[in-house]
């Protein structure tokens, strides 16, 4: 069967056909994503999209059809890339698992709903041809952005991803952004819809095959010339403990979790590194201990002895501030602490970008009236910090401090003032088991230190924990589910990049030029 008889029998589809289209070829879209890393999947699956919108008809009708055409490969591709989220559920099985639709379902139905919206706008901008495939873009690239920021923002799997998961094509992101490469993405798979026009059908595709050869030569290229340094002063160590989410609950195992803390960060990785004495900085990774560490005068003096004379223990720990101004109510903090050599808390970072339903929940009392609690099981649910800042660290030069999923919101991983040399990210990925959300995690920190020049120092209770230098290539790492210790270097920044220094205007510029050839295209056609 040719394929222009293929895309027309799509064009035509309609009814449960239709929805059921456009719901394999959102889940296929997944394969993109890490760990698949699959992109090139999109030339097929996109062009599907755009042979469906074809077939949507006009007016208001049309409208309707694209807009729930655009929902049901939505639903698709968010069923099939975000199903792990439902492990987190489990954890606490009896308390939790009852809600396991609403991640693995609700979730999916809700995030549907902006490439609905998506597909809704680039309907709208509709015309003939090539301009059909820009407008294509432009509509999801919108979407994807709203997805980004609305209700705090959930840019999990945004399409530029696919891009942004290989090396050599990710280095534009120095220049675009994550909502760059999104465009490119969008437009560069989508392209192959061409094939089956009348007039230029080539046109598109070729244009597009130059343009993802021109990316990854110029990665190449960029790669090819960048040079690693590092901090000659600094010597790094990254503890794994590979905990169970379930045991990490447990107050009463404390001793047992301080005891494989101390043994597995005190291991003897090479003859220049006997073990704790012989690193200047050792990183623990997100919540580390199911207790206060300020209420635990012993266990600071367990990690004292630990770490004497001269290291810094760098950990995610929870924190307890006593109420104040009248309060009734303490506060809790998912923070970073510095601990110094003699036990005492130098410096703290509170968490700000709090993960909704995990970290707290929306409409708190309301909720918990109903008997439902956050993930966390912290009753009254964390506090946000009060705004990003750099983060001291005795012996290093200023970081940014990043707890979990706030490392996933591409131009806010940065906080206001002088320009931090590096990124801290420590993370509790246990929640989800060894499914593909680990390395969906890693992926999308990862293209930070593309966007800002910065390194990437990576810190994770089962993985994937990593030392990534700021052209986004991972020095070295621990894999998913593995106990153990990382010793590496500090990776020195680069000069800030243009995404650095002009955020989102790389990605308006493309994204004006998208528009630019629409409004063309349509006032050419209403000319005729």
């Amino acid at each position: 069967m040719k394929l222009a008889d293929i895309a027309y029998r799509i064009v035509l589809a309609w009814g449960w056909r239709r929805r059921l289209i456009a719901f394999f070829a959102g889940a296929l879209s997944a394969l993109s994503m890490a760990p698949f890393n699959l992109w090139p999947v999109l030339a097929v699956t996109f062009p599907v999209f755009v042979w469906l919108l074809d077939g949507a008809g006009a007016g208001r009708a049309g409208l309707r059809a694209a807009f729930l055409t655009g929902w049901w490969f939505g639903f698709g591709y968010f069923l099939a890339g975000l199903y792990w989220i439902g492990m987190a559920f489990l954890v606490d099985a009896d308390q939790f698992a009852w809600l396991l639709p609403l991640p693995i379902v609700g979730l999916p139905m809700f995030l549907a709903l902006f490439t609905a919206l998506g597909a809704l706008i680039a309907r709208y901008l509709w015309s003939p041809g090539a301009a059909r495939i820009f407008a294509f873009a432009l509509g999801l690239t919108i979407a994807d952005w709203l997805r980004g920021h609305v209700l705090t923002g959930f840019p999990w799997n945004s399409f530029g991803y696919a891009l942004g998961g290989i090396s050599w094509f990710s280095q534009g992101a120095a220049y675009v952004g994550l909502w760059g490469l999104t465009l490119l993405a969008l437009a560069i798979f989508a392209s192959p819809a061409t094939l089956i026009d009348k007039r230029r059908r080539m046109l598109a595709p070729a244009l597009s095959a130059f343009a993802l050869a021109a990316l990854a030569g110029f990665g190449f290229y960029r790669l090819s010339t960048a040079e690693a340094a590092f901090y000659p002063d600094a010597q790094l160590r990254i503890m794994q403990p590979n905990l169970s989410q379930d045991e990490r609950f447990r107050t009463s195992a404390k001793n047992e979790i301080m005891d494989r803390y101390i043994s597995i960060s005190d291991r003897a990785t090479s003859p220049e590194v006997q073990g704790v004495k012989d690193v200047t900085h050792l990183f623990w990774p997100e919540s580390a201990f199911p207790f206060f560490l300020e209420r635990e005068a012993d266990m600071l003096a367990r990690i004292s002895k630990l770490i004497a004379p001269g290291t810094i223990l760098v950990t995610g720990a929870a924190r307890y501030e006593e109420p104040k101004n009248g309060e009734k109510e303490p506060h809790y903090y998912n923070s970073i602490r510095v601990v110094g050599a003699d036990g005492s808390i130098i410096a703290t970072y509170d968490k700000v970008h709090l993960v909704p339903f995990g970290e707290y929940l929306p409409f708190q009392h309301f909720m918990e009236s109903l008997g439902l609690e956050q993930l966390t099981r912290q009753r009254g649910g964390f506090s946000a910090g009060p705004k990003l800042r750099a983060l001291s660290i005795p012996g290093l030069p200023p970081a940014a401090p990043l707890i979990c999923y706030e490392a996933i919101f591409p131009g806010e991983v940065i906080p206001d003032g002088p320009r931090p040399a590096w990124m801290l990210n420590v993370s509790n990925d246990a929640w989800f088991g060894m499914t593909p959300g680990p390395y969906q995690h890693l992926a999308q920190a990862r293209l930070r230190t593309v966007e800002e020049g910065l390194p990437l120092v990576r810190a994770t209770n089962s993985g994937i924990s990593a030392v990534i230098d700021p052209f986004g290539r991972i020095l070295k790492s621990i894999p998913l589910g593995e106990e153990g210790v990382l010793d590496s270097k500090l990776p020195m920044p680069l000069k800030p990049t243009f995404y650095a220094r002009y955020r989102d205007a790389g990605a308006l510029v493309i994204a004006i030029c998208f528009a630019g050839f629409v409004f063309a295209s349509r006032k050419r056609n209403n000319s005729y």
